[in-house]
């Protein structure tokens, strides 16, 4: 299944200079998990706070511009791990927790605006937790971790900062706040959809590789 996940060596390799310089300036990979982590958060509970009480306005951008350094961050502390011999015990579970409270975090800011079902972005948030779990549960039967598509951690932050520019976007086109709601729960269904498929997937394939 494609996936967004799968551009990441390309990544990796525009990051690879400003990792090694990182590395010389006695930056640890534990440090940039954290300090993301962090940052998530704040970002997160700001955005709620502000749109619970402010009108739509540009500084909902931050959503997706943080989304695309997050994705640097993730690169970078797994690189400083392998390349600069940092991997350790504590760091696994430091990159696997911050990133699902990150997430959570994140994503929880939609709430804030009455147009968007919180049920369903509630769904969204339980199976983005689950499909993470499924890949972390592969080692557990002796695979590797799971990082099958159609919605990794990449693919969501895509979508979720698509909705953030829409969100955006969308007043300068239409007043009819219906159809914004029809938008934003349209894409927060495919989603959860592809969400299920990506859990399938990780289940599958981490027993397909076991049999085989």
């Amino acid at each position: 299944m494609p996936s967004i996940y799968q551009l990441k060596p390309a990544f990796q390799n525009l990051l690879r200079p400003f990792v090694q310089l990182l590395y010389k300036c006695g930056i640890t990979a534990n440090q940039v998990t954290l300090l993301a982590m962090f940052i998530s958060i704040c970002l997160g509970y700001f955005l709620y706070c502000y749109y619970l009480t402010h009108p739509i306005s540009w500084l909902l951008l931050l959503f997706p511009l943080w989304m695309l350094i997050r994705m640097a961050f993730n690169a970078i502390d797994g690189m400083l791990a392998r390349e600069f011999k940092q991997q350790s015990n504590l760091g696994a579970f430091y990159n696997e927790l911050c990133d699902i409270i990150s997430d959570t975090a994140l994503y929880l800011c939609f709430i804030a605006f009455g147009f968007i079902n919180a049920k369903l972005l509630l769904l969204v948030i339980f199976l983005a937790l689950l499909s993470e779990y499924t890949g972390v549960m592969a080692p557990l039967i002796g695979q590797e971790r799971r990082y099958d598509g159609p919605m990794g951690k990449s693919d969501r932050a895509f979508w979720l900062s698509l909705i953030a520019v829409i969100i955006v976007i969308f007043p300068y086109i239409s007043t009819n706040l219906q159809l914004l709601s029809r938008i934003c729960n349209g894409i927060l269904i495919l989603i959860a959809l592809l969400l299920l498929l990506t859990i399938f997937n990780r289940i599958k394939n981490s027993l397909k590789t076991t049999s085989s």
